[in-house]
């Protein structure tokens, strides 16, 4: 085949797949919004009232240092440590969240017109992406679970109705939790293992 020709056929391959991708994002795009319309209609008594009382309970991880406390005060060293690195990963989760990658990328919120409550006028400035309060419920969860699994299962389930009353409320796009949650995940195990990485590092 000519060079030319080759060229060609590579370009039409690279623009075919650029159109792919971009057909993609934008189907993402919609199913997203389509998701976060859905969960702002959600009216029974369970979205109006326990969800927005689980997240008023986590504002401010009021929730998380909470549990932390609790555990260090009524249990013994594996409740302390427990309760050391749930902080430790519920911190370290939003400082990537609202001081590295919001700053990042900056995201709109949800508009209003998507909302079928007065959520909107609660909401904050701040970029949408990742959500802050996501990250630091799962960065606290995980990092329980890792040392006492029935305590950080017992702590999924408030971590988890956050999650969803954030896309509920408006305050957040579905992929705005989910990297939240990964967020919070990585913090939790860098929080884990980084002591022992240092360590090898060190000697």
């Amino acid at each position: 085949m000519p060079e030319h020709l080759g060229r060609g056929v590579d370009g039409v391959g690279v623009a075919r797949s650029k159109d792919a991708v971009t057909r993609f994002l934008h189907d993402l795009q919609r199913l997203e919004r389509r998701l976060t319309r859905s969960a702002a209609s959600w009216e029974s008594p369970w979205a109006r009232q326990v969800l927005p009382a689980v997240e008023s309970a986590a504002e401010r991880t009021k929730l998380w240092w909470g549990a932390a406390l609790a555990l260090a005060a009524l249990g013994g060293a594996s409740q302390r440590r427990a309760a050391a690195e749930g902080v430790a990963s519920m911190l370290a989760a939003q400082l990537i969240a609202n001081g590295v990658c919001k700053p990042l990328y900056e995201r709109r919120r949800p508009p209003a017109d998507m909302l079928p409550h007065n959520g909107a006028e609660e909401r904050p400035d701040s970029s949408s992406f990742p959500s802050g309060h996501t990250a630091a419920a799962v960065g606290f969860t995980v990092s329980v679970a890792l040392t006492m699994p029935w305590v950080g299962a017992a702590a999924a389930v408030p971590a988890g109705m956050v999650a969803v009353q954030r896309v509920q409320a408006g305050a957040h796009y579905p992929s705005d939790v989910v990297a939240g949650a990964a967020i919070g995940v990585g913090s939790a195990l860098l929080v884990r293992h980084a002591p022992r990485l240092l360590l090898r590092l060190l000697l």
